[in-house]
């Protein structure tokens, strides 16, 4: 960009959102735009991708196009770009008749600055019809890993927008999206014909996030009402892998006094569209949700992300924890994890219609994502050099790194859990390959009995041999039989079972903790013993910015609008750090442009005087 562009575009984030200055890589990003070349640029969650597009829409002339998978997504940007005096609007399919006729009378009138469509709208052959007597100043696809095979949410309707590189050749268009290793950012290029599009690829580093992981105690959901309880009155997002789990969970949140909702693809549409709603304008409410919910989330200022089960991907991982701490205040993600969520993960890979190729692939990356939960190194930097970051140093806020595992020389005892495993001829499930360890069968058969194997492991606890047991199917060295939901233990990759009998491959892994007196904080998480929470540095008048939040709640219910929309808590918070005296203090304010200076000054500004605020 010129100085003179570059300027005008920092003009414009000013005035219209509120923000002083371009973040990261946004300015380059948005000057390829202006210069009216297409682009791919992947932006962490919460890096400001929106303005990437939102900018150029405003300053280029004609509509600016948004592709945006979810309608939940699209509502969220609209109400934002609207609060900001944007003219914004979306055409989908849950949009009424008559506004559908107003949007395009605003459109061929030219007053309309942004539209946003799902991908199945736009190619429908009449919209792009329509659309291609419109002058287009850009073309976003948002979310682009969806156009990749090799990515998590692949959706064979984003696969067709590479048509249109055809239908609107001289547009500049834009894809991004926060996860997207190397081979993705390939299959996103072929797939939306961007040529030599240059690439523009942040860092992962989500610094306000921090990540910790635990093994699962059988389903995991006495520990995921802990973790609830423990974070009562912040909002959160727990996610569980079917619709029955959603249910469940939410049911025994309910129950703890927790404000618990259920949300999957399964229930009426006006009842998740109530429930996403009542999510959104809550402070402290908790979506218990499957994945039907992952990218319609934007609301910034939800404090932990749970995963009750595990996501399917490294992708789909950093996508789903990314809900959390948007607004760049502390935030956790924390994964329950188990062999058996890895095996009934790589049986699901064996239940689709996939090429070998393909296939291959995603094993592969479900091994990734277990290895990287069930390893000892500082989960965001595995995170950012798997995709592709080089230099990476530890974070230093992960689990792994306030309080790093003692990991243990296990191959003897590893040796003893395959030769068993392997005598008993896999018949067995884990319990009772434990109970063999330990000597502790009832009434075992006299060939069991005599088994060399029987009774050699009293040096664990059975916690312990199970444990092992898991790790042990994480790297592939025993496997788990589904055996129509009992499931049966036998030996694993042969290659790697023989490296280990002979000692040629060492056996690490780590034993149950063992606190001197007994106790333990049932919430607790390292990172959440380190920061006990978010806001922890907040300066302001305490009563000043509960103030200021009611006011915005009782704003927000008038509008029929997110709070956050209106302004974030991180406004809000450095309103009452600052306590503007007049309106042009307040236009110095980070979110406060000029629109919501005109509509909401007064009332801000009476309630740092002291005063009620005008119309209460």
């Amino acid at each position: 960009m010129s100085d003179d562009s570059l300027q005008e575009a920092q003009e414009v984030l000013r005035r219209v959102f509120g923000h002083a200055g371009f973040r990261g890589l946004q300015a380059p990003v948005i000057a390829e735009v202006m210069a009216g070349r297409p682009a791919l640029a992947v932006l962490p969650t919460g890096g400001g991708k929106s303005v990437c597009y939102q900018i150029p829409a405003l300053l280029r002339p004609g509509l600016g196009l948004v592709v945006s998978p979810l309608i939940a997504l699209m509502a969220d940007q609209v109400a934002g770009l609207v609060q900001a005096g944007v003219g914004a609007a979306r055409l989908d399919s849950l949009t009424a008749p008559e506004d559908r006729a107003a949007t395009w009378a605003r459109i061929e009138a030219g007053t309309l600055d942004l539209l946003y469509v799902s991908p199945e709208g736009l190619l429908q052959p009449w919209m792009l019809e329509r659309l291609s007597q419109v002058p287009l100043s850009v073309i976003a696809i948002d979310e682009a890993h969806c156009v990749s095979q090799w990515g998590h949410d692949f959706r064979p309707e984003y696969r067709l927008l590479g048509r249109l590189a055809e239908v609107f050749p001289g547009v500049p268009r834009l894809a991004v999206t926060a996860t997207a290793d190397a081979r993705t950012r390939q299959d996103i290029r072929e797939g939306l014909h961007l040529g030599a599009a240059r690439e523009f690829v942040a860092s992962f580093d989500r610094p306000e996030l921090a990540l910790s992981a635990e093994r699962k105690a059988g389903t995991g959901r006495k520990r995921v009402l802990e973790l609830a309880k423990a974070r009562r009155d912040r909002p959160g997002v727990i996610y569980a892998g079917s619709r029955d789990g959603t249910e469940a969970l939410a049911a025994e949140l309910c129950a703890a006094g927790l404000p618990a909702m259920a949300y999957h693809a399964g229930l009426d549409r006006d009842l998740r569209e109530r429930r996403l709603a009542g999510f959104l304008a809550s402070d402290d409410a908790v979506m218990v949700a499957t994945i039907a919910f992952g990218m319609g989330v934007d609301k910034p200022d939800v404090r932990y992300v749970i995963h009750a089960d595990p996501p399917a991907s490294i992708e789909a991982y950093w996508q789903e924890v990314g809900r959390a701490g948007r607004d760049g205040e502390p935030a956790e993600g924390i994964t329950l994890y188990g062999a058996a969520d890895m095996a009934w993960a790589l049986r699901r890979l064996d239940g689709q219609a996939l090429s070998d190729e393909v296939r291959a692939v995603q094993v592969r990356k479900v091994r990734q994502l277990y290895a990287l939960l069930d390893g000892a190194a500082c989960r965001t930097a595995a995170v950012r050099r798997y995709f592709g970051e080089e230099g990476v140093a530890d974070c230093g806020r992960c689990d792994n790194c306030l309080d790093p595992p003692k990991a243990e020389d296990l191959t003897l005892q590893a040796q003893k859990v395959l030769s068993a495993a392997h005598r008993l001829n896999g018949r067995f499930g884990r319990g009772r390959l434990v109970e063999h360890l330990l000597g502790k069968t009832r009434e075992p058969s006299a060939f069991e009995a005599g088994l060399s194997t029987f009774g050699v492991g009293a040096e664990l606890s059975a916690g312990d041999w199970r444990g092992l047991i898991d790790q042990l199917i994480f790297d592939g060295l025993l496997r788990e039989d589904p055996n129509e939901g009992r499931p049966l233990i036998g030996l694993g990759d042969a290659g790697a079972v023989r490296a280990v009998y002979r000692g040629e491959r060492r056996v690490e892994g780590r034993l149950a903790p063992r606190h001197p007196d007994g106790s333990r904080d049932a919430g607790a998480t390292p990172a959440r013993r380190r920061r006990d929470g978010p806001g922890t540095d907040f300066e302001g008048d305490p009563q000043l910015f509960a103030a200021l939040r009611a006011w915005r709640r009782a704003e927000a219910v008038r509008q029929k609008a997110p709070p956050y929309v209106i302004f974030s808590d991180r406004t809000l918070a450095e309103i009452a750090t600052r306590k503007p005296a007049d309106a042009a203090a307040l236009s110095r304010v980070s979110g406060v442009g000029e629109s919501k200076l005109a509509r909401y000054g007064p009332a801000v500004l009476a309630l740092v005087a002291g005063e009620v605020p005008p119309g209460d």
